[in-house]
């Protein structure tokens, strides 16, 4: 006799064979999810991306998922700024609208007026026939009289993705009121079978048969067109315009922020950066760095190198989630077949510079590797800070592995241009002894006075050097740039802070910044 377990079934007493066990487990677990299976198959079967769909289902417990769905919403929302979302609302009204006039045995959110509806909205224009009979075809289409089942023709103005006038046919061929979405405009001829019937001009004059409809490889069973064919008939066309129709509407590259709400956060190794530059009391620049080792990159051939891309996507919000700053650009890594093992040594870095008012806000960045299709997501709070008159201050340091002038017409403008100076940040900070380290600082509101570095390890100083500053304008208190190029030749490999000690003679103030960097 198999042995069976005692189990509690609500106030009753049941057995359970072993064997049942995990069966039964996997029917609750099912069951806890069906609502959420809902919501991906029914309310946002026909918006929700395919990356969206993936890092979903692999949610393990509920607080995920509600938490998924609400960055879902918010990530379409036209106005986060405010407690409505626009987005969300008007889906459900057109969920509504289409289960009202679109049902024919099924909802009307399953048909194929009720989808194109749900996505696009109401058309610009309907030519509606929903008799059928007479039809006058158009000449692409043979031209003629004939009779037709039930169809509309929805017109759109434009459609972001597929451009301007387009045109949606859809057939009512079994009289049931389930209008398809059709690739064959001559799907709707309800003489196409009756012999003799409904001929076009072509077959009218004897210069086509009507059993030629039957031999046509573009997937219509139109008559020869009369005039020539035009491009409405090209039958590339008109798939690629089903298969577009019928894709989730593109959000760019904001579909990788649903990474941010998952757990797959370390498929993409990457460094982030943000060092702040002050340029008035109101404002200040928020100098961000994303940084990639090649080695992490999958590189794939393409035009006889080797080529990696990196989509970067980034806004800045409020704590409160209101957006006020969104960048997104793409990283792309070229190598010679020959030198792809020295490039895969090398970093690469990307540089976006934004303008903020002084405050606390959160950033997120999210970057996807557009070959393996690995991402990663960085998100933190940044305090942009304020420029004080009345007091000595100094902006983030800055340890790079570049500095250079630019030329007059590039101040200001480029990635890692920082005022008239291209700095390229090492975001990791870590260094090879043959390098030489780049400091890069800005003062506000300094007189004449003294800057000294002092490299510190293991509460040892091992290096100190002093320089002089002074304003542009001697006697004035202006903004001061300061660029130097440290050896690291004598120093041995490990962690080091770099000390740095202002003084200002003018104001008779001192102010001591540091930062870490490491030896390799």
């Amino acid at each position: 006799m198999k042995s069976s377990r005692l189990w509690i079934c609500g106030l009753a007493l049941c057995l359970v064979a072993p064997g049942q066990t995990v069966k039964k487990q996997e029917q609750l677990r099912k069951e806890l999810q069906s609502g959420y299976t809902h919501w991906t198959d029914q309310d946002v079967a026909y918006i929700i991306t395919a990356e969206e769909r993936a890092v979903f289902t692999h949610l393990n417990n509920d607080e995920e998922r509600e938490q998924f769905i609400e960055q879902f919403w918010l990530r379409r929302d036209p106005t986060p700024d405010t407690v409505e979302n626009e987005f969300k609302e008007e889906h459900y009204r057109r969920i509504a609208y289409a289960n009202e006039r679109y049902a024919s045995g099924i909802p009307g959110w399953k048909t194929d007026r009720g989808h194109i509806y749900i996505v696009y909205g109401p058309p610009d224009e309907i030519e509606a026939h929903p008799s059928g009979g007479t039809y006058e075809r158009p000449p692409e289409q043979g031209g003629g009289t004939t009779s037709t089942f039930p169809f509309e023709l929805w017109r759109y103005r434009y459609i972001e993705g597929l451009g301007n006038d387009v045109v949606i046919e859809f057939v009512d061929p079994t009289m049931t009121g389930e209008y398809r979405m059709t690739n064959d405009p001559c799907e709707k001829d309800a003489l196409l079978y009756v012999p003799g019937a409904g001929l076009s001009l072509m077959e009218q004059m004897g210069l086509s048969s009507k059993t030629d409809r039957f031999n046509r490889t573009d997937g219509t069973h139109c008559p020869v067109a009369f005039g020539g064919t035009t491009e409405k008939m090209n039958p590339f066309n008109r798939i690629e315009q089903s298969a577009r129709l019928f894709a989730p509407p593109s959000i760019k590259l904001k579909e990788m922020e649903a990474f941010v709400t998952s757990r797959f956060h370390n498929l993409l190794p990457m460094k982030v950066q943000v060092a702040f530059f002050p340029v008035t009391e109101a404002s200040a620049l928020a100098d961000i760095t994303v940084q990639f080792d090649n080695k992490d990159l999958e590189f794939h051939a393409q035009d006889g190198v080797q080529k990696a891309t990196v989509d970067v996507v980034g806004y800045v919000s409020t704590m409160t989630r209101r957006r006020i700053a969104v960048f997104e650009d793409t990283v792309a890594v070229d190598s010679p077949t020959a030198m792809l093992q020295a490039i895969a040594q090398r970093r690469s870095v990307y540089n976006k510079v934004l303008p903020l008012a002084p405050g606390t806000y959160r950033l997120t960045v999210v970057a996807k590797d557009a070959v393996s299709g690995g991402a990663n997501a960085y998100e933190t709070a940044i305090t942009v800070p304020k420029l004080d008159p009345g007091q000595l201050q100094v902006s983030s340091i800055v340890l790079a592995d570049r500095i250079e002038r630019v030329s007059t017409h590039d101040i200001g403008a480029g990635q890692f241009v920082i005022g008239n100076s291209k700095v390229r940040p090492r975001v990791d900070a870590a260094f090879d002894r043959s390098e030489k380290m780049g400091v890069y600082l800005k003062l506000y509101h300094a007189g004449t006075g003294q800057a000294t570095y002092e490299v510190v390890k293991d509460g040892i100083t091992v290096y100190e050097e002093t320089e002089d500053i002074a304003p542009v304008r001697p006697g004035s208190l202006s903004e001061v740039t300061l660029e130097k190029f440290l050896d690291l030749q004598d120093l041995t490999p490990g962690a080091y802070t770099l000390r740095l000690r202002i003084t200002d003679q003018t104001r008779a103030q001192t102010l001591t910044p540091s930062v870490a960097f490491t030896v390799k």
